[in-house]
Protein backbone atom coordinates (compact mmCIF):
# COMPACT_ATOMS: atom_id res chain seq x y z
CA UNK A 1 0.00 0.00 0.00
CA UNK A 2 1.24 3.63 -1.21
CA UNK A 3 2.47 5.29 2.19
CA UNK A 4 0.66 8.57 2.30
CA UNK A 5 2.81 12.06 2.36
CA UNK A 6 2.66 14.42 4.80
CA UNK A 7 1.79 18.27 3.58
CA UNK A 8 4.89 19.84 4.71
CA UNK A 9 5.26 22.73 6.73
CA UNK A 10 2.61 25.18 6.79
CA UNK A 11 2.81 28.56 5.79
CA UNK A 12 2.54 31.15 8.14
CA UNK A 13 -0.39 32.95 6.13
CA UNK A 14 -2.53 29.55 4.03
CA UNK A 15 -4.32 32.51 2.58
CA UNK A 16 -1.40 34.29 1.40
CA UNK A 17 0.59 33.30 -1.66
CA UNK A 18 4.36 32.56 -1.08
CA UNK A 19 6.41 35.06 -2.30
CA UNK A 20 10.04 35.26 -4.00
CA UNK A 21 12.50 38.12 -3.17
CA UNK A 22 15.07 39.01 -5.25
CA UNK A 23 18.31 39.06 -3.76
CA UNK A 24 19.91 42.58 -2.91
CA UNK A 25 21.00 44.72 -5.77
CA UNK A 26 19.15 43.50 -8.89
CA UNK A 27 16.78 45.43 -10.96
CA UNK A 28 13.81 44.40 -12.64
CA UNK A 29 13.60 45.47 -16.29
CA UNK A 30 10.41 45.83 -18.33
CA UNK A 31 9.45 46.68 -21.81
CA UNK A 32 6.43 47.17 -24.45
CA UNK A 33 6.63 44.66 -27.15
CA UNK A 34 4.07 44.15 -29.51
CA UNK A 35 1.80 40.99 -29.92
CA UNK A 36 3.61 39.89 -32.70
CA UNK A 37 7.24 40.67 -30.81
CA UNK A 38 5.62 38.58 -27.94
CA UNK A 39 4.92 35.60 -29.93
CA UNK A 40 8.34 35.54 -31.11
CA UNK A 41 9.81 35.43 -27.57
CA UNK A 42 7.95 32.99 -26.65
CA UNK A 43 8.49 30.76 -29.38
CA UNK A 44 12.25 30.59 -28.82
CA UNK A 45 11.40 30.24 -24.91
CA UNK A 46 9.08 27.40 -25.52
CA UNK A 47 12.13 26.07 -28.00
CA UNK A 48 14.57 26.56 -25.22
CA UNK A 49 12.38 24.87 -22.70
CA UNK A 50 12.69 28.35 -20.60
CA UNK A 51 9.96 31.15 -19.71
CA UNK A 52 10.76 34.07 -21.59
CA UNK A 53 12.20 36.23 -18.41
CA UNK A 54 14.54 33.27 -18.39
CA UNK A 55 15.27 33.69 -22.01
CA UNK A 56 16.45 37.58 -21.07
CA UNK A 57 17.90 36.08 -18.19
CA UNK A 58 20.38 33.98 -20.01
CA UNK A 59 21.12 36.38 -22.53
CA UNK A 60 22.07 38.77 -19.98
CA UNK A 61 24.34 36.38 -17.96
CA UNK A 62 25.84 35.44 -21.47
CA UNK A 63 27.04 38.98 -22.20
CA UNK A 64 28.28 39.63 -18.54
CA UNK A 65 30.05 36.00 -18.76
CA UNK A 66 31.90 36.67 -22.18
CA UNK A 67 29.74 33.58 -23.81
CA UNK A 68 27.90 35.55 -25.88
CA UNK A 69 29.48 38.70 -27.32
CA UNK A 70 28.75 42.33 -27.96
CA UNK A 71 29.16 42.37 -31.24
CA UNK A 72 27.28 39.18 -31.70
CA UNK A 73 24.18 40.66 -30.13
CA UNK A 74 24.72 43.96 -31.66
CA UNK A 75 24.35 42.74 -35.33
CA UNK A 76 20.90 41.22 -34.40
CA UNK A 77 20.05 44.64 -32.82
CA UNK A 78 20.97 46.22 -35.75
CA UNK A 79 18.75 44.28 -37.99
CA UNK A 80 15.73 44.14 -35.44
CA UNK A 81 16.01 48.41 -35.89
CA UNK A 82 15.84 48.27 -39.27
CA UNK A 83 12.54 45.76 -39.40
CA UNK A 84 10.60 48.42 -36.91
CA UNK A 85 11.60 51.23 -38.74
CA UNK A 86 8.14 52.55 -40.15
CA UNK A 87 8.91 56.03 -42.00
CA UNK A 88 11.54 55.47 -44.11
CA UNK A 89 14.70 57.15 -43.18
CA UNK A 90 16.18 59.97 -45.82
CA UNK A 91 19.94 58.35 -46.50
CA UNK A 92 21.01 54.37 -46.68
CA UNK A 93 22.79 53.17 -43.45
CA UNK A 94 25.92 51.49 -43.33
CA UNK A 95 27.14 48.43 -41.11
CA UNK A 96 26.66 50.15 -37.72
CA UNK A 97 23.47 51.39 -38.56
CA UNK A 98 24.47 55.42 -39.29
CA UNK A 99 23.29 57.02 -42.39
CA UNK A 100 25.85 57.40 -45.35
CA UNK A 101 25.74 60.20 -47.97
CA UNK A 102 23.29 58.25 -50.42
CA UNK A 103 19.25 59.54 -50.52
CA UNK A 104 17.10 56.52 -50.87
CA UNK A 105 15.17 56.62 -54.27
CA UNK A 106 11.63 57.03 -52.08
CA UNK A 107 12.99 59.77 -50.66
CA UNK A 108 13.68 61.91 -53.76
CA UNK A 109 11.21 63.97 -53.74
CA UNK A 110 12.55 65.41 -50.52
CA UNK A 111 15.71 66.54 -52.32
CA UNK A 112 13.42 68.09 -55.18
CA UNK A 113 12.45 70.71 -52.38
CA UNK A 114 9.24 69.04 -52.17
CA UNK A 115 7.22 68.82 -48.61
CA UNK A 116 7.26 70.28 -45.44
CA UNK A 117 9.90 70.16 -42.93
CA UNK A 118 8.15 69.54 -39.25
CA UNK A 119 9.79 68.41 -35.73
CA UNK A 120 10.16 64.99 -34.99
CA UNK A 121 8.36 64.15 -31.61
CA UNK A 122 9.83 60.62 -29.61
CA UNK A 123 6.61 59.64 -28.70
CA UNK A 124 3.76 56.87 -29.75
CA UNK A 125 1.66 57.31 -32.36
CA UNK A 126 -1.99 57.66 -31.74
CA UNK A 127 -5.24 58.85 -33.05
CA UNK A 128 -8.03 60.60 -31.60
CA UNK A 129 -11.29 60.64 -33.12
CA UNK A 130 -13.09 64.21 -31.94
CA UNK A 131 -17.08 64.87 -31.96
CA UNK A 132 -18.34 68.13 -31.00
CA UNK A 133 -15.50 68.87 -29.22
CA UNK A 134 -15.50 65.90 -27.49
CA UNK A 135 -12.92 63.14 -27.38
CA UNK A 136 -14.98 59.61 -29.00
CA UNK A 137 -12.14 57.19 -29.55
CA UNK A 138 -8.69 56.69 -28.58
CA UNK A 139 -6.57 53.95 -30.86
CA UNK A 140 -2.72 53.34 -31.01
CA UNK A 141 -0.83 52.60 -34.57
CA UNK A 142 -0.41 49.02 -35.46
CA UNK A 143 2.24 47.83 -37.65
CA UNK A 144 2.06 44.61 -40.12
CA UNK A 145 4.15 41.57 -39.22
CA UNK A 146 6.98 40.37 -40.87
CA UNK A 147 4.50 37.61 -42.14
CA UNK A 148 2.21 40.42 -42.81
CA UNK A 149 4.39 42.07 -44.86
CA UNK A 150 5.38 38.90 -47.02
CA UNK A 151 1.84 38.45 -47.80
CA UNK A 152 1.95 42.06 -49.14
CA UNK A 153 0.21 43.96 -46.19
CA UNK A 154 2.74 46.87 -46.08
CA UNK A 155 0.63 49.79 -44.47
CA UNK A 156 0.06 49.88 -40.86
CA UNK A 157 -3.45 50.36 -39.44
CA UNK A 158 -4.90 51.58 -35.97
CA UNK A 159 -6.25 49.78 -33.10
CA UNK A 160 -8.68 50.63 -29.94
CA UNK A 161 -7.16 51.00 -26.83
CA UNK A 162 -8.66 49.67 -23.73
CA UNK A 163 -9.25 50.77 -20.07
CA UNK A 164 -8.17 47.61 -18.34
CA UNK A 165 -4.99 47.26 -20.29
CA UNK A 166 -1.99 48.26 -18.86
CA UNK A 167 -0.10 48.44 -21.90
CA UNK A 168 -2.70 51.40 -22.83
CA UNK A 169 -2.29 53.34 -19.63
CA UNK A 170 -0.25 56.19 -20.36
CA UNK A 171 -1.68 56.37 -24.30
CA UNK A 172 -4.97 57.46 -22.56
CA UNK A 173 -3.68 59.52 -19.71
CA UNK A 174 -1.75 61.63 -22.65
CA UNK A 175 -5.36 61.27 -24.59
CA UNK A 176 -7.17 63.13 -21.62
CA UNK A 177 -4.51 65.54 -20.62
CA UNK A 178 -4.95 66.67 -24.28
CA UNK A 179 -7.60 69.82 -24.68
CA UNK A 180 -9.87 68.86 -27.92
CA UNK A 181 -12.88 71.57 -27.18
CA UNK A 182 -11.67 73.41 -30.66
CA UNK A 183 -10.97 70.48 -32.53
CA UNK A 184 -12.77 70.02 -35.79
CA UNK A 185 -14.81 66.63 -35.48
CA UNK A 186 -12.90 64.07 -37.18
CA UNK A 187 -9.88 61.48 -37.22
CA UNK A 188 -6.57 63.73 -35.45
CA UNK A 189 -3.22 61.17 -35.95
CA UNK A 190 -1.45 62.27 -32.99
CA UNK A 191 2.18 61.63 -31.25
CA UNK A 192 1.19 60.99 -27.17
CA UNK A 193 4.27 62.50 -25.42
CA UNK A 194 5.33 62.63 -21.66
CA UNK A 195 7.00 61.43 -18.66
CA UNK A 196 6.11 57.53 -19.25
CA UNK A 197 6.04 57.54 -22.75
CA UNK A 198 9.51 56.46 -24.78
CA UNK A 199 11.91 57.75 -22.07
CA UNK A 200 10.49 61.81 -22.56
CA UNK A 201 13.10 62.67 -24.35
CA UNK A 202 11.60 66.46 -24.03
CA UNK A 203 11.24 66.47 -20.17
CA UNK A 204 7.87 66.69 -20.24
CA UNK A 205 5.61 66.89 -16.70
CA UNK A 206 3.18 65.91 -18.17
CA UNK A 207 1.10 63.47 -20.84
CA UNK A 208 -0.52 65.04 -23.67
CA UNK A 209 -1.47 64.29 -27.25
CA UNK A 210 0.08 66.62 -30.02
CA UNK A 211 -2.04 66.29 -33.70
CA UNK A 212 0.26 66.10 -36.74
CA UNK A 213 -2.31 68.12 -38.85
CA UNK A 214 -2.63 71.16 -36.19
CA UNK A 215 0.23 71.94 -33.72
CA UNK A 216 3.02 70.03 -35.20
CA UNK A 217 6.27 72.61 -35.22
CA UNK A 218 7.11 73.50 -38.54
CA UNK A 219 10.75 74.83 -39.48
CA UNK A 220 11.54 76.83 -42.90
CA UNK A 221 14.51 76.89 -44.77
CA UNK A 222 16.17 73.40 -43.60
CA UNK A 223 19.24 72.10 -45.43
CA UNK A 224 18.19 69.13 -47.41
CA UNK A 225 21.70 67.74 -48.25
CA UNK A 226 23.41 65.26 -46.24
CA UNK A 227 26.33 67.32 -44.46
CA UNK A 228 23.54 70.37 -44.30
CA UNK A 229 20.95 68.36 -42.14
CA UNK A 230 24.15 66.95 -40.07
CA UNK A 231 25.19 70.20 -39.26
CA UNK A 232 21.36 71.89 -38.90
CA UNK A 233 20.24 68.66 -36.84
CA UNK A 234 23.70 69.11 -34.37
CA UNK A 235 22.15 72.77 -33.03
CA UNK A 236 18.53 72.14 -33.80
CA UNK A 237 16.34 73.73 -31.34
CA UNK A 238 12.88 72.10 -30.74
CA UNK A 239 9.91 74.21 -30.94
CA UNK A 240 7.68 72.08 -28.85
CA UNK A 241 9.91 72.52 -25.66
CA UNK A 242 12.64 75.36 -26.13
CA UNK A 243 15.93 74.80 -24.31
CA UNK A 244 15.93 70.82 -25.36
CA UNK A 245 17.28 69.49 -28.69
CA UNK A 246 15.10 68.62 -31.24
CA UNK A 247 15.03 64.77 -32.24
CA UNK A 248 15.00 65.25 -35.58
CA UNK A 249 12.63 66.17 -38.43
CA UNK A 250 9.84 64.51 -40.55
CA UNK A 251 9.06 66.26 -44.15
CA UNK A 252 5.45 65.83 -44.92
CA UNK A 253 4.36 65.42 -48.60
CA UNK A 254 1.13 66.85 -49.70
CA UNK A 255 0.15 63.21 -50.94
CA UNK A 256 0.63 61.44 -47.38
CA UNK A 257 4.18 60.49 -48.09
CA UNK A 258 6.55 61.15 -45.28
CA UNK A 259 10.45 60.98 -44.54
CA UNK A 260 12.58 61.25 -41.53
CA UNK A 261 16.23 62.09 -40.73
CA UNK A 262 17.16 61.70 -36.77
CA UNK A 263 20.27 63.87 -35.28
CA UNK A 264 21.58 60.50 -33.86
CA UNK A 265 21.55 58.59 -37.32
CA UNK A 266 24.46 60.12 -38.45
CA UNK A 267 27.93 59.20 -37.40
CA UNK A 268 29.01 60.65 -34.17
CA UNK A 269 32.82 61.09 -35.44
CA UNK A 270 31.44 62.84 -38.49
Amino acid sequence: MEEKRGRGRPRKDPEKLARWVPPEGWSRLVAWVSPEEKKALKRVAVEAEVSVADLVRALAAGLAAGTVTPEELVGQVRRGMATMEKIPTLFERDAGFRVVDRPRAECAWVFAGEGTATEKLDGTNVRLTVRSGRLVRVEKRRNPSAAQKALGIVDGWYADTAEDAAEDRWILAAARGTEVAGWPDGEHPCEALGPRIQGNPLGLDRHLCLPFDREAPVYEEVPRSYLGLREHLAELESRFAPGALAEGIVFHHPDGRRAKIKRKDFPKSA
